[in-house]
C-alpha cells in the first residue's frame, strides 16, 4: 500500500517510538490531504489519530497539529474503527486487542511496508536472522561504500526507512528484525536479496511462540520471494527450506565463501587473514561471509573488497571491549538476548577468567543447554540478576558445586557489577552478555549497555554512536 492510497481513510498511528514518528512525518510530508504541499493547504488535513503512552502524548501534543487526535488507550473496539492502524515494530499485532480489530476489517501495517511500497526499485539487500543482523549490514554497507557505492544503511539498526523515503541510493542495506520481515512480505514488492544469518529461539513474548517466530523470520523468504537469498549453510533450518521462487546462495560451505580457522576463503581461493579484522568470535567472521556473498550476488567483486573489512568499525553492545581499568576488561554484549548468544560470548574469551553478568526480562526461554555447556567450560564466576535471574541461578547451582566456579545472585545491574569485580579480584574480563532482554529497569538493550559502560567507569555517550547510518558516500 501506497501512502497516497491512505488520503480517505480512517487511518491511526499505533506507537510514537522513532518509527512512529517518522510514519507520522511521512504521511503528513507525502500526501495531499496527509500532507502540507499546496494541495494540502487548499483544505484540512485529514484526521489521524495516534495511539500512544501517557509520556509519549505531551510529545505529540507538542506538534500543534489540531488534526491528530491523540489517544492513551488502544482498546480493540478503538482499534477496529480505522481502516489502516500504521504499527511501530515493537507492537505485537498478536495481542488481543490487534486480533479482534484485524478480524473485524482493521488492517494492521507497518512503516516498512509503506517504504517498500513507495520504493519499488531500489536495490535492496534485506538482512535478518536472530543474531548477526546488525554487524552484517553495517558490514556490507561499509564494503560497499568502500567499493565508491552509495549505500544506505538503514532499518532496524537505528534508522527508520520512512526517515529516508524521498531519498536516493545505489544500494539499500536494511536490517529488519523478526518484527517487520512480514512487512516486506506483505508489501507486494520483493527485495532483491535477502540474507538470513541463523535461526533460533528469540521473541517468544512478542510472537507467541516458537514456531510463530520462525515462520515470522522466514516469511521474508518464504513469502518475500527475494531474486536471490543468500543463507547460512550451519543453520539447519535454512538448510532445509526450499525457495522454488529464489535463486539461493549459499555462505559458510566450502564451494561459497567460508572460513578455515581465521582464513577467509572463496570456494577454493584463499582471500586473506582475518586475525586483524575488529570481528571478535568466529560467528562475527561468517557474517562477514553472509556480506560478502550477497555482494557477489549483486554483480559487484567481493574479493577485491573483502580486505577493506579491516577498516571496520564495530557495533556497540555486541561484544564492544570498552577498555581495561585496574587489570580488569570490560566488554558490553547487551545485545545478547539469548542463551546461545551468552554462550557465543563466552567462546569468545575461552582461556582467559571471565565474569559473566546473566539475566534479565523471563522469556521463558530454555537455559538447560547454557547449564550443560558449563560442565566442561565455565568461567571464573556467573552473578545471575533481572526477572530471570533466580531461575538461572537454581539451574547452575548444582553445576557450580561441581565445577567451582563462583555463582552469585545480584538485586540489579550496579550490584552484579560489584560482585563481577570482586570475583576476579584485578585480573580477567567482566561480560555483560546477559542472555535476556532489558525490559524492566531499562528501554531497550542499548540503555543498558550505556549504564554498564557507566558502571565501568567509561563515557556511555561515546561507547553507544553507530557510524555510518544513513546514506554514503
Amino acid at each position: 500500500m501506497r501512502i497516497s492510497q491512505l488520503e480517505g481513510q480512517r487511518v491511526a498511528l499505533w506507537g510514537w517510538g522513532r518509527e512512529g514518528r517518522a510514519a507520522y512525518r511521512a504521511l503528513r510530508a507525502g500526501v495531499s490531504g496527509f500532507g502540507t504541499g499546496d494541495s494540502a493547504r487548499a483544505k484540512a488535513a485529514q484526521p489521524l489519530t495516534l495511539f500512544c503512552t501517557t509520556e509519549e502524548a505531551l510529545d505529540a501534543a507538542a506538534l500543534g497539529d489540531p488534526a491528530l487526535h491523540i489517544e492513551t488507550e488502544a482498546s480493540a473496539g478503538r482499534l477496529s474503527a480505522f481502516d489502516i492502524v500504521i504499527k511501530s515494530p515493537g507492537i505485537s499485532p498478536y495481542r488481543p486487542e490487534a486480533m479482534i480489530a484485524a478480524h473485524e476489517g482493521t488492517r494492521f501495517i507497518g512503516g516498512t511496508a509503506l517504504w517498500f511500497a513507495e520504493r519499488p526499485d531500489a536495490r535492496t539487500i534485506c538482512v535478518t536472522g536472530t543474531k548477526g543482523k546488525s554487524t552484517t549490514t553495517a558490514l556490507l554497507a561499509h564494503l560497499l561504500r568502500a567499493g565508491g557505492h552509495r549505500t544506505a544503511l538503514c532499518g532496524n539498526i537505528g534508522l527508520p526507512l520512512l526517515e529516508l523515503v524521498n531519498a536516493s541510493a545505489e544500494f539499500w542495506a536494511i536490517e529488519l528484525s523478526s518484527y517487520q520481515t512480514r512487512d516486506v512480505a506483505g508489501s507486494g514488492v520483493r527485495p532483491h536479496i535477502a540474507i538470513v544469518t541463523n535461526i533460533f529461539p528469540e521473541h517468544l513474548d512478542w510472537h507467541g511462540s516458537e514456531q510463530r517466530y520462525v515462520d515470522d523470520k522466514l516469511a521474508l523468504l518464504t513469502e518475500g520471494q527475494p531474486r536471490i537469498a543468500v543463507l547460512n549453510a550451519q543453520d539447519r533450518r535454512l538448510a532445509a527450506l526450499s525457495l522454488p521462487d529464489s535463486e539461493v546462495r549459499w555462505f559458510g560451505r566450502e564451494d561459497g565463501w567460508h572460513l578455515r580457522g581465521a582464513a577467509l576463503y572463496r570456494g577454493g581461493d584463499f582471500v586473506f587473514d582475518t586475525a586483524t579484522v575488529a570481528l571478535p568470535g568466529r560467528h562475527n567472521r561468517g557474517n562477514l561471509c553472509a556480506a560478502l556473498t550477497a555482494i557477489d550476488a549483486l554483480g559487484v567483486d567481493a574479493a577485491a573488497l573483502a580486505p577493506q573489512a579491516q577498516g571496520f568499525v564495530p557495533l556497540p553492545h555486541r561484544l564492544q571491549t570498552l577498555g581495561t581499568r585496574d587489570g580488569v576488561t570490560w566488554v558490553n554484549d547487551s545485545i545478547s538476548t539469548t542463551p546461545h548468544a551468552s554462550l557465543a560470548a563466552l567462546e569468545v574469551f575461552r582461556g582467559r577468567r571471565v565474569a559473566i553478568l546473566l539475566g534479565g526480562h523471563d522469556r521463558g526461554l530454555d537455559w538447560q543447554d547454557f547449564a550443560e555447556a558449563m560442565q566442561s567450560a565455565p568461567p571464573a564466576a556467573i552473578v545471575t540478576m533481572g526477572q530471570n535471574g533466580p531461575r538461572i541461578h537454581d539451574l547452575l547451582a548444582p553445576v557450580a558445586a561441581s565445577k567451582g566456579f563462583r555463582l552469585q545472585q545480584a538485586d540489579d545491574l550496579q550490584q552484579a557489577v560489584e560482585h563481577a569485580r570482586h570475583a576476579l579480584a584485578g585480573e580477567g574480563v567482566v561480560l555483560l552478555s546477559p542472555g535476556a532482554p532489558s525490559y524492566g529497569p531499562y528501554r531497550d538493550y542499548t540503555w543498558r549497555g550505556r549504564h554498564f559502560a557507566q558502571l565501568a567507569g567509561f563515557d556511555p555517550d561515546i561507547i553507544a554512536a553507530i557510524s555510518g547510518l544513513g546514506i554514503s558516500p
